[in-house]
C-alpha cells in the first residue's frame, strides 16, 4: 500500500500522457519524470522522447492510450496519403504538434496524432480551422512515415511547377503608368514571365541561397549561391535584362521607372498552400541593373540549436547566456555567415507567452510570429539607434538589434543591457577577441563593455560532405601539424575524409554547417578589458579557459567526418 501511495503521489505531478503510462504500469515515476524532464530540456514533446528512450514502443504507446483514453485507434499503414484532405490545416501548424488532418465530416475534424492530452493544439487548430477537432490515435512512427510521405509529395509538386503559372504577390502602385503601354508590355512578355519562374524554381530545387541576374556590355548571365558558392548557370539573351528587371521591380513594388538608383523590396511567391519570400536588391550598373534575389527560409529559423552545430560545451554556454535575466549576446562574422540564423534560433527558444521581444532589423528577413519586428527606415528617421529608445519604452524582456554599426546605437544597447534587459546584436569582426577592441575604438568605455557584455560568439560556414559519396582521405603528419592538430589528436583513432562528388550533391558537399567561437566574458577577460588590454591578451586568456578558435572549432568538424581539412582551412584562413 506504502508503494502504490508513493507512486500515486509523484504520478500526481505528472501530466497527460506520462500519467496514463505511469498508471498503465508502462513506465516507472521515477522514469516518466526523467523522461519529461529530458523533454523539457530539449524541447520536445514527451512523446517523442519516450519513443526515442526506447522505453515503450509505437504500437503499445498507441494501444495504451487508445484504451485508458476511450478514443479510436488507425492504423496508417492502411491509409493511402494522397487521399488525405489538404489546405484544412497549414503545413507549419500541423508539423508543430506533429498532427495529420485525416478527414472533416460537418464541423467535425478528424486528427491523427500520437499525444491526445495536448489541449493547446486543439485549441489552436480549433481556432485556426473554426472547426471542432476530434482526436484519433495513431502510432508515433507511422504518423511520421505518413508526414514524410506528404512532404515527398510536396516536393514532386514543387518540381513540376516551371510549367505552371505562378501567382505573385504584386503592388497596386509600381510606377508602371510612368512608363505607359511599353513597359506594360515588357512587364507581362510571356518568355520574360515563364524565365523568371523557372530560375526561381530552379534555385529552390538545387537549395540556393541568391540569385544574381548580371547584365554585361554583350552578354547577360544568372549565377545561384549554392552552399556559399556561386555557380553560373545559364546566359539568356541580353536583350530581356531589361524587361526581367521590370517583371521582377513590378512583383516587388519597386518604382520601375527609377533606375539611377538602388532599390530594396520584398516578393511573395504563392502556389496552393504553400508561400516563399524572398529579398530583391537592385544596383545600376554601367550595363544595366544587377538584380539580386535572395531566398528565405522561414524553416532556417526553426532548424534548433543542435541541428547549427555548436558542440555540447558551446551550445551548454551559448544556452547559459541567453537564459540570463540580462546583459549583451554578440554574434560576429561575416556576410553569409549565419549570424541572422543564430540568432533567431536564440529567439525562437526564447520565444514564450510571457516573454516580452521587440528586434530592429534592416530588414527583417523572416517573419517570427510572437516577436515584435521592425524594419529599420533611415529616411523616416526610423534607424537603429532610434527603434531602441522607443523598444525601452515598452517593457520589454529581450531586444535584438540587427547590427551595432556607430556609438549611439552601441551606447543605448549597453545601457538597455545594464538595466535588466537582454540584448542581441551582431557586429562585423574577425573573432571574439576583436569584437570587444572593436567597441573600445567605437568609443564605447571599458567599463561598460565588461559590466555589459555576456558572452561573445564568432561563426563561419563550411560546406558539409555529402554522405553518399565522401571517401577516407591521407594527409601527410606534417600538413595535419601546421593545420593546427596536435601530437596526441593523430592516434588513428578517427579517419578525415575528401570531397568526391555524386549525383546528390555539388562537389563532393551538400548543405552547411557552422564553426563556432563561444567566448564567454569571464572574470579574468573583464580585467583585461578594464585595463584595456589586446585583442592577443584576451584571446590567450580565452584559450586558457578552454574557448576553441574558429580553426579548431573546425578541426572538431574534421576529426567527426563532418567537412574536409580544406574546407576548414579556407572558411578559417584570416
Amino acid at each position: 500500500m506504502a508503494s502504490e501511495t508513493v507512486i500515486e503521489a509523484a504520478s500526481s505531478t505528472l501530466s497527460g500522457v506520462a500519467r496514463v503510462l505511469v498508471h498503465a504500469g508502462k513506465l516507472s515515476a521515477k522514469s516518466a519524470e526523467a523522461l519529461a524532464q529530458s523533454a523539457k530540456e530539449r524541447r520536445s514533446s514527451f512523446v517523442s522522447a519516450v519513443i526515442a528512450a526506447g522505453a515503450v514502443s509505437p504500437p503499445d504507446l498507441a494501444h495504451t492510450l487508445a484504451s485508458a483514453l476511450a478514443l479510436p485507434l488507425l492504423d496508417l499503414d492502411a491509409v493511402d496519403a494522397e487521399k488525405l484532405p489538404r489546405g484544412i490545416v497549414e503545413p507549419k501548424l500541423a508539423a508543430q504538434y506533429q498532427i495529420a488532418v485525416l478527414g472533416k465530416r460537418g464541423n467535425r475534424l478528424f486528427i491523427g496524432g500520437a499525444d491526445p492530452t495536448d489541449q493547446e493544439a486543439v485549441e489552436r487548430i480549433k481556432f485556426a480551422t473554426q472547426l471542432q477537432p476530434e482526436w484519433v490515435i495513431v502510432e508515433y512512427d507511422k504518423l511520421a512515415r505518413l508526414r514524410d510521405a506528404q512532404g515527398q509529395s510536396a516536393n514532386e509538386a514543387l518540381e513540376s511547377l516551371a510549367s505552371m503559372d505562378f501567382e505573385f504577390d504584386v503592388a497596386e502602385d509600381t510606377g508602371a503608368e510612368t512608363e505607359g503601354t511599353d513597359v506594360a508590355a515588357e512587364v507581362e512578355d510571356a518568355p520574360v514571365v515563364k524565365f523568371l519562374q523557372k530560375m526561381l524554381i530552379d534555385a529552390i530545387n538545387m537549395r540556393a541561397s541568391d540569385l544574381h541576374f548580371e547584365p554585361y556590355e554583350y552578354h547577360y548571365r544568372v549565377r545561384f549561391r549554392i552552399d556559399g558558392e556561386l555557380r553560373e548557370i545559364t546566359q539568356p539573351p541580353v536583350a530581356i535584362k531589361d524587361k526581367l528587371a521590370s517583371r521582377i521591380k513590378v512583383i516587388s513594388r519597386l518604382d520601375i521607372a527609377e533606375k539611377r538608383v538602388p532599390q530594396d523590396g520584398r516578393m511573395k511567391l504563392k502556389f496552393g498552400n504553400k508561400a516563399i519570400d524572398f529579398r530583391v536588391s537592385t544596383l545600376p550598373t554601367l550595363f544595366g541593373e544587377k538584380i539580386v534575389i535572395r531566398i528565405l527560409d522561414p524553416s532556417s529559423a526553426k532548424l534548433g540549436i543542435d541541428a547549427l552545430g555548436y558542440e555540447k560545451v558551446e551550445k551548454e554556454r551559448l544556452l547559459a547566456a541567453i537564459h540570463r535575466p540580462y546583459g549583451m549576446i554578440l554574434v560576429t562574422g561575416p556576410t553569409g555567415s549565419g549570424k541572422t540564423v543564430s540568432l533567431y534560433t536564440c529567439l525562437n527558444i526564447l520565444n514564450q507567452p510571457g516573454v516580452n521581444i521587440s528586434t530592429v532589423e534592416d530588414p527583417a528577413e523572416i517573419n517570427l510570429p510572437g516577436i515584435n519586428q521592425v524594419n529599420v527606415n533611415e529616411k523616416a528617421g526610423l534607424t537603429f539607434a532610434a527603434a531602441l529608445k522607443s523598444f525601452l519604452r515598452q517593457d520589454p524582456d529581450v531586444i535584438m538589434v540587427g547590427e551595432i554599426r556607430d556609438l549611439e546605437t552601441a551606447d543605448i544597447a549597453i545601457k538597455a543591457a545594464q538595466t535588466g534587459h537582454l540584448v542581441m546584436s551582431t557586429l562585423h569582426t574577425n573573432d571574439a577577441p576583436t569584437t570587444l577592441t572593436r567597441l573600445l575604438n567605437m568609443g564605447v568605455a571599458p567599463f561598460n563593455i565588461a559590466s555589459s557584455v555576456l558572452l561573445i560568439t564568432a561563426q563561419r560556414l563550411a560546406r558539409r560532405l555529402c554522405e553518399n559519396c565522401k571517401k577516407p582521405a591521407e594527409y601527410p603528419r606534417e600538413s595535419l601539424l601546421r593545420a593546427g592538430f596536435k601530437d596526441t589528436d593523430l592516434d588513428g583513432s578517427w579517419t578525415p575524409y575528401r570531397a568526391v562528388g555524386c549525383s546528390a550533391c555539388t562537389n563532393g558537399y551538400k548543405g552547411r554547417v557552422g564553426l563556432y567561437q563561444v567566448m564567454p566574458i569571464t572574470e579574468a577577460i573583464q580585467r583585461i578589458i578594464l585595463s584595456e588590454g589586446t585583442a592577443l591578451d584576451i584571446a590567450q586568456q580565452a584559450q586558457k579557459e578552454g574557448v576553441r578558435d574558429l580553426r579548431q572549432a573546425g578541426l572538431v568538424k574534421v576529426r567527426a567526418g563532418v567537412t574536409t581539412l580544406e574546407e576548414v582551412i579556407t572558411v578559417t584562413n584570416e
